[in-house]
C-alpha cells in the first residue's frame, strides 16, 4: 500500500506525460518531529507520482522518522532515498520541565548543529544536477541556510514547506512585515479577522530561536513558492492573503500530508498495545491526551491534570512521556514522570497510561476516539481535523496559541483548555474536568463533535481524487515537471 490520498499515476509518465526520472526532489526537513512527521508524509505524496524523492538529514533523525511513521506502509519507505549526512556532535540536554517559557530550547543546540548540512546537501544537490533535468528541493521554512547553494545550480529551483496553518503564518508576516502590507484594504483585514483575539508572541520563542528564525529567513528570497500542508476548504482567506502579501511566488495548499485511510492492523505484534484496549470501548467515547513530542509539564501541573482527568469520570488515553531530546535514542536523564499515588488504580479500565512513543494518527482515526486535549502542534490538529475529532486546546509554545485561535474560534471543532493568557498559571483541575466533560457528555460537545466531523468529512475529500487539495498538489506536480 502506497501512501497516497487517492491518487493514481500513469508508473512511466508523470502527470504531463515527462518521464518522472528526470525530475529529482530532495527534502530537507528540521531536525524536531512534527517537522520530520509531516515532510515524509509529503514524501509519500510525491513518490506516489512515481517522482524520486531524496530525504536529507543525520543518520538519528532519520531513523527517527522512519520508526515512528504511522499511517501507511512502512515498506513504501522502500520508495524514499535517505540520505544519512554526519554532523558534529552536540550537546543533548534533557527538557527542563520547570521553565517559565515552556518552548523547547533543549532542542537548541540540534537545530544549530544542522547548520553543517549545508556543505553535504549542496554536494547531493550538484550530484544531481548532472543527472536530472530539474531538481526540486523541497526544505522546511526552518532549515534555508542549509539549502542557500540550490542558487547555484542551473536547473535547480526551491520551495519552502510551512509546518504551520496558513492562518499563523500570514500573521506572522503581518507583524513582522505590517508596514509592507499598507495596500490591504482594512476592510477586508476586519472581515477575515473580526472580533478575534489574536494571541501575542510573547512566551512562544526563546531570544535564541528568534535569532535562529531571522537567520533563516533572509534565505525565503531564493525560494520559487510554498507548500502549506493544509487546504483551501479550511483555510481559503489566509491562502489568498499570502498570494497577495507575495504574488510574485508560487503558493499550493496541498494537505493533509497524512494519509485519510488507515487500515486497521490485524496482527498483536505489529499494534500498539493501546489498541487492545480502545478496540473494547463505546464509539466516540474516549479523549486522547497528548502535547506533542517537545512539551513537557511541571510535576504540579500532572497532578492536576491527572485529578482533572480522574473527576471527570470520562475514558481517556494520556501519553505520558517526557519530551524529546535533540537525540530521542540518548536515554541518559530522562526524567519518568511521576503520577498521583493510587492514581492508575483509580483510574483502572477506564483510563489507559502510555509511556512511550504513540501512534497517533491511528488512535485518531479510531473508532472509540472521541475527543483530543492537545497542545495544539500543527501536525497534530491537521491529523485532528482529518479524522474528524474535535480538539480541547493547551497551547505551550510556538505557532500553538495561534492554531488554538484557528480551532476554536474559526473552525470551531474545539473549545478552550487553558487560554494563552493565562500561559504562567496552573490549570487546576477543575478547569480540566470541565473542560473534558464539556468536550465529551455536553450538548456543547455535541454540536462541536458534529462540526468536527462534517469538516473531518469534507477534508477527507479534498485529497481524493478531483478534491480540492488533489488538484492543488497535480498542479505542483504538473509546474515541476513542465
Amino acid at each position: 500500500m502506497a501512501p497516497t490520498n487517492q491518487r493514481t499515476v500513469d508508473q512511466n509518465h508523470g502527470l504531463n506525460g515527462f518521464p518522472q526520472s528526470q525530475i529529482a526532489v530532495v527534502i530537507v526537513p528540521l531536525p524536531a518531529q512534527g517537522h520530520l512527521n509531516q515532510l515524509l508524509h509529503l514524501s509519500g505524496l510525491i513518490t506516489a507520482c512515481n517522482i524520486p524523492v531524496h530525504y536529507v538529514g543525520t543518520t538519528t533523525n532519520n531513523r527517527q522518522a522512519i520508526l515512528r511513521i504511522h499511517g501507511w506502509d512502512p515498506k513504501s519507505i522502500s520508495n524514499i532515498r535517505f540520505h544519512n549526512f554526519k554532523i558534529p556532535p552536540f550537546h543533548s540536554p534533557p527538557p527542563s520541565f520547570n521553565s517559565y517559557t515552556k518552548f523547547p530550547s533543549h532542542l537548541q543546540p540540534s537545530f544549530d548543529a544542522c547548520s553543517h548540512l549545508r556543505r553535504p546537501v549542496a554536494g547531493l544537490l550538484h550530484s544531481l544536477s548532472l543527472t536530472s533535468k530539474r531538481v526540486i528541493v523541497i526544505h522546511d521554512s526552518l532549515m534555508s541556510s542549509v539549502v542557500q547553494d540550490v542558487v547555484n545550480i542551473s536547473n535547480g529551483e526551491s520551495y519552502i514547506f510551512h509546518s504551520v496553518s496558513a492562518f499563523t503564518v500570514f500573521l506572522y508576516v503581518w507583524d513582522t512585515m505590517g508596514e509592507h502590507l499598507k495596500h490591504f484594504e482594512a476592510s477586508i483585514m476586519s472581515m477575515i479577522f473580526k472580533g478575534l483575539q489574536i494571541p501575542s508572541l510573547e512566551g512562544c520563542f526563546t531570544n535564541d530561536f528568534m535569532d535562529f528564525m531571522s537567520a533563516q529567513y533572509k534565505f525565503h528570497k531564493f525560494s520559487s513558492g510554498y507548500l502549506y500542508n493544509t487546504s483551501r476548504t479550511i483555510e481559503s482567506p489566509y491562502i489568498e492573503l499570502r498570494e497577495k502579501s507575495e504574488p510574485n511566488k508560487k503558493h499550493w495548499a496541498i494537505g493533509p500530508f497524512n494519509p485519510i485511510n488507515i487500515e486497521k492492523k490485524s496482527a498483536k505484534k505489529s499494534r500498539h498495545p493501546c489498541f487492545e484496549w480502545l478496540d473494547e470501548q463505546e464509539p466516540k467515547s474516549v479523549i486522547y491526551v497528548s502535547f506533542g513530542t517537545t512539551s513537557t509539564l511541571e510535576d504540579a501541573q500532572i497532578k492536576e491534570l491527572a485529578n482533572g482527568l480522574e473527576q471527570s469520570k470520562q475514558k481517556f488515553i494520556w501519553v505520558l512521556r517526557d519530551a524529546d531530546k535533540g537525540d530521542v535514542f540518548n536515554a541518559d536523564q530522562v526524567r519518568k514522570v511521576e503520577l498521583p499515588n493510587g492514581f492508575e488504580e483509580k483510574v483502572e479500565g477506564r483510563g489507559l497510561i502510555v509511556r512511550d512513543w504513540a501512534p497517533q494518527l491511528e488512535i485518531l482515526s479510531h473508532n472509540s476516539t472521541g475527543g483530543f486535549m492537545s497542545h495544539c502542534g500543527w501536525n497534530s490538529s491537521m491529523e485532528s481535523i482529518t479524522m474528524g475529532v474535535p480538539i480541547a486546546t493547551w497551547p505551550m509554545h510556538s505557532d500553538q496559541p495561534r492554531n488554538a485561535v484557528l480551532i476554536t474560534k474559526v473552525l470551531k471543532v474545539g473549545l478552550v483548555v487553558k487560554d494563552w493568557e493565562h500561559r504562567d498559571q496552573l490549570v487546576k483541575s477543575s478547569v480540566v474536568e470541565n473542560a473534558v466533560k464539556r468536550l465529551m457528555v455536553s450538548k456543547e460537545g455535541c454540536e462541536i463533535r458534529k462540526k468536527a466531523t462534517d469538516l473531518g468529512n469534507a477534508m477527507r475529500k479534498t485529497a481524493e481524487e478531483g478534491g480540492v487539495s488533489c488538484l492543488e498538489l497535480d498542479s505542483f506536480i504538473e509546474y515541476i515537471s513542465r
